[in-house]
C-alpha cells in the first residue's frame, strides 16, 4: 500500500515538473550587436554661414544729399572708382518770421559796419596826429628844449594810437563778416549747388549689396554699399564652448547641408578668442563661440557665396583602430555605463568604461573584448541571467 502511494506521489510530481517546464516563459527576443575594431572619427557639428574674407563697407564721408546710386549688386568695380556722389545739403526754406529776423540782423550788421568804419577813420586821424607830435618832440629833445619825460609821453601816446587804429581795423573786419554771414543766410536758397563729394571704392571687387539705393539726405558715416570678392570666402561656424574647446587650428572639416550632394572639404583657421551668449530655440541661454574655416584647396567652395548657409562637421579626434560598441547597447548604471553581454543564451550584466563617440558607435576603453556580442536596446524585461535569444526580425541585426 505504501509503495503504491509513493509511486502515485512521484508520478504527480513528475507531471507537475513537466507542466512547469512546458509552461515556463521562452527566451526573450533581443537585438544583438558585435563589439569590433575599426576607424573612429569624432566630430563636433554646428551651423555656419559663408562670408567674404575682405569686406569693405563704403560710407558717406560728409553729410549732404546722396545722388541715386547707379551700381547694382554683382557689378565689378575697380579700386578708386566713383561709386556714389554726395551733394551739399539743400538749406531749409525760410519762413516769414525767420526772414524778417534775418533782415533786421542784416540792417544791424550794416549799421555796426558803418560805425566801425567811422571809428577806424577817427583812430586814423588820432594816430597820425600822435605820430606828428612824437616827431616834433624828438626834434625838440635833440635841441634840449623839452625834458625826457615829455619825450616818453609823446612816444607812448603814438604807440597807443597805433594800437587803437589796429583794433578799429579788426572791428571793421568783424562787422563786415557779420554782414556777409547774414546776407548768405538770406540768399541761401538761391545759392548755386556745388559739385559734390565723390565717394570712391577703397578696393577692387564686386558690389555685394547696395544699402542706400534711392537718393536722399544722408548723415556722415551712413553705409552706402558693400564691396568684396565673392571668390574669397570663409565659413563661420557657431559651436557650444564646451565642444569648441576640443577644436584645434588645422583640423579637417566636412561641409554638409549646403545644397549639394558632395561633401566640401575645409580646414579650421582659428577659434575666435571671445564667446557670446545665445538663446536657443527652447529658451535656454548658451555660451557659444565662432570657428573660422577656410577651404582645403582654392576654389573648392565655388558653389558657395556670401551669406550662404551650411553645416560643418569638425574633426576633433581620429583613431584608426578603436574598439567600438553600438551606442544603443549602453545604459547608465551607478553613475557609470553598462551593457548586457550575450553569454550561452543568457544576458550577463557588465560594467564598461567608454571613450569618444562617433554617430552610432562608441569607443570602449575597458570592460569588453573584440567579438563580444551585446544586447542593443535591451529593454526593461532583460535582467541579469535572463534567457535571451537573438531575434531574426528587423531588430535582430548585428553590428
Amino acid at each position: 500500500m505504501k509503495v503504491r502511494t509513493v509511486l502515485t506521489a512521484g508520478a504527480g510530481l513528475l507531471g507537475l515538473a513537466a507542466a512547469a517546464w512546458l509552461l515556463r516563459p521562452g527566451p526573450l527576443p533581443v537585438e544583438v550587436g558585435k563589439v569590433g575594431r575599426g576607424a573612429l572619427r569624432v566630430t563636433v557639428e554646428g551651423p555656419g554661414k559663408a562670408r567674404v574674407l575682405d569686406r569693405f563697407v563704403v560710407t558717406a564721408p560728409v553729410p549732404g544729399h546722396l545722388a541715386r546710386v547707379t551700381a547694382r549688386a554683382g557689378d565689378a568695380v575697380g579700386a578708386g572708382a566713383v561709386v556714389a556722389v554726395v551733394q551739399p545739403a539743400t538749406p531749409a526754406p525760410l519762413d516769414d518770421r525767420t526772414r524778417a529776423e534775418l533782415r533786421a540782423r542784416l540792417a544791424a550788421a550794416r549799421a555796426a559796419e558803418a560805425e566801425a568804419r567811422a571809428a577806424q577813420d577817427r583812430a586814423g586821424h588820432v594816430a597820425a596826429q600822435a605820430k606828428r607830435e612824437r616827431e616834433r618832440t624828438r626834434s625838440l629833445a635833440a635841441a634840449g628844449s623839452v625834458t625826457a619825460r615829455d619825450l616818453d609821453l609823446a612816444e607812448s601816446t603814438a604807440e597807443e594810437s597805433a594800437h587803437a587804429l589796429d583794433m578799429a581795423g579788426a572791428a571793421l573786419l568783424r562787422a563786415g563778416r557779420e554782414v556777409e554771414a547774414t546776407e548768405a543766410l538770406l540768399g541761401a536758397r538761391a545759392a548755386p549747388v556745388g559739385k559734390g563729394v565723390e565717394v570712391r571704392a577703397p578696393a577692387g571687387g564686386r558690389v555685394l549689396r547696395v544699402l542706400q539705393e534711392s537718393e536722399g539726405p544722408v548723415a556722415a558715416g551712413t553705409p552706402l554699399l558693400e564691396i568684396g570678392d565673392p571668390g574669397r570666402i570663409e565659413l563661420r561656424f557657431d559651436l557650444l564652448t564646451s565642444e569648441a574647446v576640443r577644436v584645434r587650428a588645422g583640423a579637417p572639416v566636412d561641409v554638409v547641408n549646403w545644397g549639394g550632394d558632395q561633401v566640401l572639404a575645409g580646414r579650421v583657421r582659428m577659434v575666435e578668442p571671445s564667446a557670446f551668449t545665445k538663446v536657443s530655440a527652447l529658451g535656454v541661454e548658451e555660451q557659444r563661440v565662432y570657428v573660422l574655416v577656410d577651404p582645403a584647396t582654392p576654389g573648392a567652395w565655388a558653389p558657395l557665396s556670401d551669406g550662404y548657409a551650411a553645416d560643418g562637421r569638425i574633426v576633433v579626434a581620429e583613431r584608426p583602430d578603436a574598439l567600438q560598441v553600438p551606442s544603443g547597447a549602453l545604459f547608465r548604471m551607478d553613475g557609470g555605463w553598462a551593457v548586457f553581454v550575450l553569454d550561452g543564451g543568457r544576458a550577463r550584466l557588465r560594467k564598461v568604461r567608454i571613450g569618444d563617440a562617433a554617430g552610432t558607435a562608441v569607443e570602449v576603453v575597458e570592460g569588453l573584448a573584440e567579438g563580444d556580442q551585446v544586447l542593443v536596446h535591451p529593454g526593461d524585461k532583460v535582467t541579469e541571467g535572463a534567457r535571451v535569444r537573438a531575434s531574426s526580425g528587423p531588430t535582430g541585426r548585428s553590428t
